[in-house]
C-alpha cells in the first residue's frame, strides 16, 4: 500500500520507488496487478515519442532493400540528408524494430537436422599455427551422428593434400560415411552452372575409390554445415598459439600433430553437450551403418611411385632426396610442387601422410635432412671405451680419468695395458678411488704409461700433509721429462 500511495502522489516509478524504498520494477510491477484487478489494460508510463510517418516508411525501405542488414549509423546519415532532425539513439530503437518485424515476415525457418548413423560426414579447413614460416592449414572433420571430431595439420590445400586428410579421417572413424559435404573449394567444384555445383573430376575419383559421395553446400552459407565450422572454431582456439590459451609455438609439423592427437583424444572423450554421451561411444555404434575403409589410400593424385634404398633416399629425375629411415624398402610417392618435391607414404594404419619435403636439387646435390636418420654411432675420434670383462668393468669404475688414462695409453701403443689396468684397480681398493682417478688423469695429461708411473704420481700427490694432492709437472715447451741421451751414445761409430 505504500508503494501504491508513493506511485498516486509522484505519477513516476522512479520517484516512487525512492520515497517507497525499493526498486522502480517493483513499483511497475504492483502498478500492473491493481490496473489488472481494476479491469483497467496497463499503459506504459511514459510513450516514446513517434516518428514521423515518412521517416518511418524510409526506414522500413532501407531495411528492406537491406535483407535486414544495414546498420542503424548508416541509416540515420541517410536520415539526416533528407531533413531528418532526430537523435541517433532514436534512430537506433527504430531500426531495431524494423528488423525485428523484417525477421519475422522473411527471416530464415529451418527445421532441426535430424541426422541419421552413418550417413553424413562434413570437412571443413582452419588457418593453423607457423611452423618455420609457413602458416599450416587445419584439415577439421565431423561425423554428424556421434559428433566425432578430426583434425589432421597440413601444409597446403592442393588436392593430394585434401585426400591425405580424407584418408586419415576416414581410418580415424574406422569407417566411410555414405555422403561428405563442404565447400566450394576448387579441389572439389570446378564451376557453377544455374546454381548446380560442377564436380572435379579427380575428387569424384576419390569419392568412388571410398565409396562416398562428395557433397557441397550453398557457397558463403556456413549455416548449411555448423558441426564443421564449430569443429574449425575449437580447434583454433585450442591448437594454435595465442595470448589466450598460452601454447608455446611449435617448432615441428610432428610437435603439431601430437597436438591434434592429444586434442582428438580430449573431445571425443568428454560428454558431448547434445547427446550426453561421449563421441566416442556413439561412433562405436554408429560403426554398423559405416562403410568399409580401403586397405590402400588412393594415390591417382600423389605422383609417382618410389622404393626407398638402404640408405633411406628416393631419387627422382637422377636427383637423391632423403626420407626418413623406417621406411627404407618400402614404396612412396613423389610429386613436384612448384619448387619442391613432397614425399608421401602410404603404408601403416594411419593411411596416406606427407613424410618429407624438398626444395628441388639437380644431380650429383644430394638433398639430405639429419633428421631422416637415427642418431650416429660415434666415431673413431668419438669412441668411449665399454667394458667387456669384469676387470675391465672396475676399472672404468675409478672415474673419468681412467677412461682418459685408457684412450690415451691405447693410442700411445703402451705394452702390457691388461697388467696396468689391474694394477691400478688394486692401488684403488688400498688408497680410495678419488686419488687413484686423480693420478689417472696425471698419468694422462703427462703421457707418463710406464711400469710403477702410476704408483710414483700417487706417492707425489700425497706428500704434502692433510692429503692436500701436488700436481704433477707436466711437459712444456722449454723443458723434457726424457731422462737422458745416453743410450744413443756410440751411434754411428
Amino acid at each position: 500500500m505504500e508503494i501504491l500511495e508513493a506511485y498516486d502522489l509522484t505519477g513516476s516509478l522512479r520517484a516512487a520507488a525512492k520515497l517507497a524504498g525499493c526498486d522502480h520494477k517493483t513499483v511497475a510491477h504492483w502498478v500492473t496487478q491493481r490496473e489488472l484487478a481494476a479491469g483497467v489494460t496497463p499503459v506504459a508510463e511514459r510513450s516514446r515519442p513517434a516518428m514521423s510517418g515518412l521517416v518511418a516508411a524510409k526506414i522500413d525501405e532501407l531495411v528492406e532493400r537491406s535483407g535486414g542488414r544495414i546498420r542503424a549509423d548508416v541509416a540515420h546519415d541517410k536520415l539526416v540528408a533528407i531533413g531528418y532532425d532526430g537523435s541517433s539513439r532514436t534512430t537506433r530503437r527504430w531500426v531495431a524494430e524494423a528488423k525485428r518485424q523484417w525477421r519475422r515476415e522473411h527471416g530464415r525457418r529451418t527445421r532441426p537436422w535430424i541426422p541419421e548413423p552413418g550417413l553424413w560426414m562434413q570437412w571443413d579447413y582452419g588457418d593453423g599455427p607457423v611452423i618455420d614460416g609457413r602458416k599450416v592449414v587445419l584439415f577439421c572433420a565431423w561425423l554428424a551422428w556421434s559428433r566425432y571430431r578430426v583434425v589432421v595439420p597440413l601444409w597446403d590445400k592442393t588436392l593430394p593434400s585434401v585426400v591425405m586428410g580424407l584418408d586419415r579421417a576416414f581410418r580415424l572413424f574406422d569407417g566411410v560415411p555414405t555422403y561428405a559435404l563442404t565447400d566450394n573449394e576448387k579441389t572439389v567444384s570446378v564451376d557453377h552452372v544455374a546454381g548446380i555445383a560442377v564436380r572435379n573430376p579427380q575428387i569424384i575419383a576419390v569419392g568412388h575409390h571410398y565409396g562416398v559421395s562428395i557433397q557441397t553446400c550453398v557457397p558463403a552459407d556456413p549455416q548449411s554445415k555448423g558441426g564443421s565450422e564449430a569443429t574449425v572454431k575449437i580447434a583454433k582456439a585450442d591448437l594454435v598459439s595465442t595470448d589466450h590459451n598460452l601454447r608455446p609455438a611449435y617448432r615441428s609439423m610432428g610437435e603439431l600433430q601430437d597436438a591434434c592427437d592429444r586434442w582428438m583424444s580430449d573431445v571425443n572423450t568428454r560428454k558431448h553437450r547434445s547427446t550426453h554421451e561421449p563421441p566416442v561411444i556413439r561412433l562405436a555404434e554408429e560403426h554398423e551403418r559405416l562403410h568399409r575403409v580401403p586397405k590402400r589410400p588412393h594415390t591417382v593424385v600423389f605422383g609417382e611411385t618410389r622404393k626407398v634404398s638402404w640408405q633411406s633416399t628416393v631419387s627422382v629425375g637422377s636427383a637423391v632426396y632423403s626420407v626418413p629411415h623406417e621406411l627404407v624398402d618400402q614404396r612412396v610417392w613423389v610429386r613436384a610442387v612448384g619448387d619442391e618435391l613432397i614425399v608421401v607414404g602410404t603404408d601403416g594404419p594411419a593411411g596416406a601422410r606427407e613424410v618429407a619435403r624438398h626444395a628441388l636439387t639437380t644431380p650429383g646435390r644430394p638433398s639430405i635432412q639429419d633428421d631422416h636418420y637415427p642418431p650416429r654411432p660415434a666415431g673413431a675420434l668419438e669412441r668411449r671405451p665399454r667394458a667387456h670383462s669384469q676387470d675391465e668393468k672396475q676399472f672404468l669404475q675409478i672415474g673419468p680419468g681412467a677412461e682418459r688414462w685408457l684412450r690415451r695409453a691405447a693410442a700411445e701403443g703402451t705394452p702390457r695395458l691388461r697388467r696396468k689396468l689391474a694394477e691400478a684397480v688394486d692401488l684403488s681398493k688400498l688408497h680410495g678411488v678419488e686419488p687413484v682417478n686423480r693420478a689417472l688423469e696425471s698419468c694422462a695429461n703427462a703421457c707418463r704409461f710406464a711400469d710403477g708411473d702410476l704408483a710414483r704420481i700417487l706417492a707425489h700427490q700425497h706428500q704434502r700433509d692433510g692429503g692436500e694432492l701436488v700436481p704433477f709437472p707436466t711437459r712444456g715447451e722449454d723443458s723434457s721429462l726424457q731422462a737422458s741421451t745416453k743410450a744413443w751414445e756410440g751411434f754411428g761409430a
